[in-house]
């Protein structure tokens, strides 16, 4: 059996990004808390925080994280059916891994009346769509938002819809590298902005233009600073459609093929053992997303 004091203990400095913020917390002392995650790693044999600035668990501590988070889940139904097992009243915690195209567009509009109705925080990972699901696989988060359809084995997935993106770039830099105007082949040969190694929707891109191989580009882990760069005329990328329309609307942004967008599907996935809250907001997602996602094809 857990000793779930230890893997309370775990969870608050994880969540309170050190050791004397969790104390204050869990209303023990900074030494105690200590104590409590050495006590838990004597009896796993193994470590679970990365004592950094701020702590960060180990590949194991995430495991337990997770298995603390559905317990927690599970044990707010329940509170809600007896309100006397109700001693702290503490808002609930969800671990989420999402693309940051969608931190940066749709959702907090989303979220933000149901995580006040329901007294929830959030604790958000940042991945690409195309790799956010090994977040559930290794059992780091409850729920995560990415491209492919198929969940892990004890998860289920649901569409949200698709975000719509459109090949952009600064009226300069179209002006400076396509004068006669642009073409498809073009466009390998022309710098082109990528958010990260695991970030393919270029590739997607041009191999649906018929063009195939590699190509120039600058790397930028950042949605708001992707859109700079384009602005400042550094190179042309696929950006939301929902981040740039004052862009669009002014002209300091163009669209090189409008006839060309390319659309990449959001699937909501989360364990099944989640428990009333998780099922509350993938009910509260299914209905909302279509105010900002468009219906994939």
């Amino acid at each position: 059996m857990f000793d779930y004091k230890l893997l309370s203990a775990l969870a608050a400095v994880v969540e309170q990004a050190g050791f004397e913020r969790a104390a204050q917390v869990l209303g023990l002392s900074q030494s105690a808390v200590s104590q409590r995650i050495k006590l838990l790693e004597a009896r796993i044999g193994q470590p679970v925080l990365v004592r950094a600035t701020p702590p960060t668990p180990t590949d194991i501590g995430r495991r337990l994280l997770n298995h603390v988070q559905q317990v927690r889940l599970l044990e707010r139904d329940l509170q809600s059916q007896v309100p006397a097992l109700d001693e702290e009243g503490m808002p609930e915690r969800l671990r989420i891994a999402l693309n940051a195209d969608s931190l940066a567009t749709w959702w907090a509009e989303a979220v933000s009346g149901f995580c006040a109705e329901q007294h929830l925080l959030l604790d958000l990972v940042v991945e690409d769509q195309t790799v956010g699901l090994k977040r559930m696989r290794a059992g780091e988060v409850a729920a995560c938002i990415c491209a492919s359809e198929r969940p892990v084995a004890g998860a289920r997935s649901l569409l949200l819809g698709a975000m719509r993106y459109r090949a952009l770039a600064s009226p300069a830099f179209i002006a400076r590298h396509f004068p006669q105007g642009v073409r498809a082949d073009q466009l390998a040969r022309t710098p082109a902005l990528v958010f990260g190694p695991d970030d393919f929707l270029q590739h997607r891109y041009l191999a649906s233009l018929g063009v195939d191989g590699g190509f120039e580009h600058h790397l930028c882990p950042s949605s708001e600073g992707f859109i700079r760069l384009a602005e400042a005329g550094l190179g042309w990328g696929l950006v939301p459609q929902l981040q740039v329309r004052e862009q669009l609307e002014k002209g300091v942004l163009v669209e090189l093929l409008p006839d060309k967008p390319i659309d990449v599907p959001l699937y909501w996935h989360h364990w099944r053992s989640g428990g009333q809250l998780l099922g509350l907001l993938t009910e509260h997602l299914a209905q909302a997303c279509g105010q900002w996602l468009v219906p994939l094809e």
